[in-house]
């Protein structure tokens, strides 16, 4: 009992003060938002750590890599898996639609739709740079921190006199940055009991509607997503001790992206959770902030049930191979590729309304849908992140 309550305490205080937070919630209605600034503070402490997280970790990983040959491989494997993982999410979600169909006997009164036009190129331009360099430490330049940090690891790498004196203070800023984490999930429980009593007194009775049946299939497909194939992908990656060690430490991240609702916010509990794991730190380091912007099952599946969505309520038929190919495509896109381009949402759902042919209604039911699967959505393109990382330290090593 005593090796149980040690391993699982900080999963026991967090799962009670959420279901204490739901109660709060469920008591106190709309009055429940007056808590909200406590859970608020927690959200904001994640994203203030993020940043620096972020570029020490990286940094210091590829710096203080021994061989860039080794690095070049993480990076292969890495977008090997991450579009492996992300089809393999659109195809389940679509053989799950195929079943039964969540759009079933659903009518929605269409509004009219705003057109928007997007410069792809200078999308892709905003994906990898900002223009001045103070805007790179922020939560909304993601990737072009990333990428800043690859390179500034790389350059410390090819010194060669003070390569290890630079490397070795970025590994121990690094390790200063992980025990920020630690003390700011002190204050966890306090900040998701309030964050959830906020949510379900805001938000509790809105979700109850036509989109219901839609918002429930997908809860159970993310569920059942998630204890069978992160398993399956810790199982492939360790054997029954990577399953056993998974679902041990995974709880903490699960519970910090349901109640943030952010992939962002959520990495400094993943990069402790593979901390936790034992996972190579040249994998995990190199790896997870790329994969909380450009890895993102649960934005895959939600793609596909937003594209059998709008074929029911259409009346369109759902069928055909290039009709199906096309949805994991767009799938694919808007959890791997898209997901780091700001906007990419948008560039999806505008995908879905050409490729198909919907009328510009479709965006305003999309957008609904994109925000009633928010939560769990969240949680798999976090928690995801851990057993890649898992599969793409098997391949390197």
């Amino acid at each position: 009992m005593k090796k149980f309550l040690k391993n699982y305490k900080l999963p026991i205080i967090l799962l009670i003060s959420i279901i204490i937070g739901c109660i709060l919630g469920s008591i106190l209605g709309d009055k429940s938002t007056a808590l909200k600034p406590l859970g608020t503070i927690f959200v904001n402490m994640l994203y203030v750590i993020v940043v620096p997280l972020v570029f020490f970790t990286i940094s210091s990983s590829i710096a203080n890599i021994k061989s860039f040959r080794k690095l070049g491989k993480i990076f292969l494997v890495m977008f090997i898996v991450f579009i492996i993982t992300g089809a393999i999410s659109a195809i389940f979600m679509l053989i799950g639609v195929k079943i039964i169909n969540p759009a079933g006997g659903v009518n929605i009164e269409l509004t009219e739709g705003v057109k928007e036009t997007i410069d792809f190129g200078s999308k892709i331009v905003d994906m990898i740079t900002v223009p001045d360099f103070y805007m790179l430490f922020s939560k909304g330049s993601m990737l072009p921190l990333i990428i800043f940090s690859c390179i500034f690891g790389f350059a410390v790498g090819m010194l060669k006199e003070e390569k290890h004196s630079i490397g070795k203070v970025l590994n121990t800023i690094s390790k200063i940055m992980m025990k920020v984490i630690n003390i700011i999930m002190y204050y966890a429980p306090i900040g998701l009991c309030a964050y959830f009593a906020s949510l379900i007194g805001e938000y509790g009775k809105e979700i109850i509607g036509s989109y219901a049946k839609s918002m429930i299939f997908y809860y159970v497909m993310a569920i059942l997503y998630y204890f069978i194939f992160y398993a399956l992908y810790a199982f492939i990656a360790r054997g029954k001790r990577g399953v056993r060690t998974f679902f041990k430490h995974a709880f903490t991240p699960t519970v910090t992206s349901l109640g943030t609702c952010s992939s962002i916010a959520s990495l400094p509990s993943n990069i402790e959770c593979a901390d936790k794991m034992k996972i190579d730190d040249d994998v995990a380091k190199s790896t997870l902030p790329i994969g909380a912007t450009m890895h993102m099952e649960g934005s895959a599946m939600a793609s596909i049930l937003k594209i059998a969505f709008l074929f029911s309520i259409f009346g369109k038929s759902f069928t055909g191979v290039n009709t199906l190919l096309i949805a994991i495509l767009i799938s694919v896109l808007s959890g791997v590729v898209m997901s780091g381009i700001p906007g990419g949402g948008l560039i999806g759902e505008m995908l879905i309304v050409s490729l198909y042919g919907f009328p510009l209604e479709a965006f305003p039911i999309i957008a609904t849908i994109g925000w009633i699967v928010d939560p769990p959505a969240t949680c798999l393109n976090v928690v995801g992140d851990i057993p890649s990382a898992m599969l793409i330290e098997k391949h390197v090593n």
